[in-house]
């Protein structure tokens, strides 16, 4: 007998690996991976492109109608399209990583992506990773995760990400990422949260592989 393809909810701070995390798990699991961080991103681009301030909320919001955000799954991740342009390199630069939390805190943006995710997410089968997946996005997700680690960890996460392309410090990212959990946690729209019924998973002293591992574990457990 075939389990039941579950939709899985993965939130957790900055650096936490959550996406590649959840990317391999999808695929090993014939699941359909939504990186939620990555539409935000797209967003984020959208704005920085098209010249806007990204706290100048109404100047935003205006911008939401004129976008469209299509996720192209891909043998190893995905393509992510704004308004029919590959845009999947640019979301991860420097300039975004740090206008995303700003554009993220909007509450026209999130409805307007929510909306988005909900109906990706309706068919089951998929994994969702972000912020506010388990409180806001899917809050009758049959499986929840909050995938963790400590500062220092995700920083150095991150630093080994960039260092190739940007030359910036690990004590820079440290506190980039901080600064960024401070206003994931606090911000009035749908702050960062792990939900009472959340499995948490610390990937302080897992390996990569390890996590994965765990993470299959705990669907494997869900589906039945």
């Amino acid at each position: 007998m075939s389990n039941q393809r579950i939709a899985v909810a993965v939130d957790g701070p900055a650096g936490a690996g959550k996406s590649s995390i959840s990317k391999v798990v999808a695929k090993k699991l014939g699941y359909l991976y939504i990186d939620t961080g990555a539409m935000y991103r797209a967003v984020t681009w959208a704005v920085l492109q098209n010249g806007l301030d990204p706290t100048d909320e109404s100047a935003v919001t205006a911008l939401l109608g004129t976008l469209t955000l299509r996720l192209e799954p891909t043998e190893e991740a995905f393509i992510v399209f704004v308004n029919g342009q590959d845009i999947t390199e640019d979301i991860r630069s420097q300039s975004v990583n740090q206008a995303v939390s700003q554009i993220a805190s909007i509450k026209a943006v999130r409805e307007f992506l929510v909306a988005q995710q909900q109906a990706m997410a309706a068919a089951g089968g998929v994994i969702l990773d972000g912020r506010d997946i388990g409180s806001v996005v899917l809050p009758n997700a049959e499986l929840k995760i909050y995938l963790t680690a400590s500062v220092e960890a995700r920083a150095k996460r991150r630093w080994l990400e960039t260092k190739d392309k940007e030359s910036i410090s690990l004590e820079t990212i440290k506190k980039s990422v901080m600064a960024r959990d401070e206003m994931d946690m606090n911000r009035k729209e749908s702050p960062l949260v792990c939900v009472p019924e959340a499995i948490v998973v610390n990937s302080d002293n897992l390996s990569f592989d390890e996590t994965v591992d765990r993470m299959i574990q705990l669907i494997a457990a869900a589906e039945k």
